[in-house]
């Protein structure tokens, strides 16, 4: 049966999507492909509330995670999510407030050490020519000659000052689904966009109807559907992204003006530079003309000629001699 979903790709619906802890829980499980034992939201959210150039939608989790070999610890889940195509400074100064909050320091016998962080990126646009959907971004240490160095390590002085980060292009998903992860961001796929209305999803759930979590995500996105507040919200959503939209679309339309403008001028500096050199050319082909007349002149008059006879001899008046001879 195909349900009609609330569309998570508006900060609104992701806010009420993530904010019940479960569904945050299998997120973050599925991004660490770890198994996450407990997840809170952090002090604090960090929305685009005033809605400046640009919409960007923060939020913190603490994650703890066990691990392969059985053991636990905390990671810190940066979460950041945005629609449009976003300056990478402005990722950079939230991570560094993060890398700044003496909140995010954990205590080590007598050491204290900033808790390991993974800061996630959910993109509403593509991100150059990546082809893959969901790019993980690890880092690893190596030695001087490119060895990757694995004793001693994770050391909690070096999780300290490097993070991974997940980037999701969601414009590539359009219907992939390999595994767990692509399974869960499915939800966020546009391709299954309203027709008549971006603000809903049609999924079909017989393709989850097997899976407990996905069938959860489903229902919380269908109550965010049919809730007035959140439908109130992302009106205001697309009002702001309309107004965005046609900001943009007259300043890429002034620009187009004003290259053309440009370019026009400069063919016109060009043709008059070409007219310069012309005139110039033609100037020293004078010059040139006048030096061999005042030549041929001179030596007429050395034979012996008078200016009457080399007036009829060159075509020219005798003032026009004069002139030349000058």
């Amino acid at each position: 049966m195909i349900l009609r979903v609330a569309n998570p790709i508006y900060d609104s619906v992701f806010k009420y999507l993530v904010e019940d802890l479960r569904i945050a829980k299998i997120l973050i499980s599925a991004l660490l492909k770890k198994e996450v034992l407990e997840v809170e939201v952090r002090k604090h959210e960090y929305t685009n509330g005033t809605r400046d150039n640009i919409s960007m939608f923060r939020i913190d989790f603490g994650a703890k995670v066990r691990e392969s070999d059985g053991s636990q610890h905390l990671v810190l889940i940066e979460l950041q999510k945005t629609w449009l195509e976003t300056e990478t400074l402005r990722f950079r100064q939230y991570l560094g407030a993060q890398y700044a909050n003496p909140d995010n320091i954990g205590k080590e016998e007598s050491h204290e050490f900033g808790i390991p962080m993974v800061t996630v990126y959910l993109l509403g646009h593509k991100v150059g020519d990546i082809k893959e959907p969901i790019i993980y971004a690890v880092h690893k240490a190596y030695d001087y000659y490119g060895n990757e160095v694995t004793e001693g390590i994770p050391d909690p002085f070096v999780e300290s000052l490097v993070h991974d980060s997940i980037i999701v292009q969601i414009p590539r998903l359009h219907g992939r689904i390999n595994n767990k992860l692509e399974k869960v961001l499915s939800v966020f796929d546009q391709t299954h966009k309203d027709k008549y209305n971006r603000q809903m999803l049609n999924i079909d759930e017989d393709n989850y109807e097997d899976d407990t979590d996905m069938m959860y995500i489903l229902r919380r996105l269908l109550a965010a559907a049919s809730d007035a507040k959140l439908r109130q919200d992302m009106n205001v959503e697309d009002e702001y992204f309309t107004a965005i939209e046609n900001r943009d679309t007259a300043i890429m339309n002034r620009d187009k003006k004003i290259a053309e403008q440009d370019q026009y001028i400069t063919e016109q500096k060009n043709q008059i530079a070409e007219q310069n050199n012309q005139i110039a050319e033609q100037n020293n082909q004078i010059a040139e003309h006048m030096k061999t007349l005042q030549a041929t002149i001179n030596s007429l008059v050395n034979r012996g000629m008078s200016l009457d006879e080399i007036s009829v001899v060159m075509g020219k008046t005798v003032e026009e001699i004069k002139s030349i001879i000058r």
